[in-house]
């Protein structure tokens, strides 16, 4: 039975990591155009996110298909041309919606747990 239970956490933890790497992806991307493997390189940097070629790439094109990313082909000086990245108008304002309802339920959650620490 406790074996269920460490199946069940690490269930629970992958699906927190994989909701969260589209908000940190669209976040790192506010700042400006990246390409994919600059996006990995700075996400692996944030402990808890697990991030290689097979997520990230497909996130990017279902991003880029829902209309939040658009891309661009950069010439390199160090090999082949780069795919860039970056938020679309639409993308913008998805970000600033994900934004608002992050704090506010983040918010709550802190609430929650801070009001449960007191008891």
């Amino acid at each position: 039975m406790a074996n269920r239970g460490r199946v069940d956490l690490e269930n629970w933890i992958a699906q927190l990591r994989k909701g969260a790497l589209e908000f940190a992806v669209m976040l790192l991307l506010q700042e400006g155009r990246k390409y994919g493997l600059e996006l990995i390189q700075t996400l692996e940097k944030i402990p808890g996110l697990i991030v290689t070629e097979g997520t990230i790439y497909p996130l990017l094109n279902r991003l880029k298909e829902e209309g939040w990313l658009a891309t661009e082909w950069v010439e390199s000086q160090a090999g082949p041309p780069r795919k860039y990245y970056h938020l679309t108008a639409q993308g913008r304002q998805r970000l600033e919606a994900m934004i608002h309802h992050w704090q506010e339920f983040s918010s709550s959650l802190n609430d929650l747990i801070e009001s449960k620490v007191r008891v």
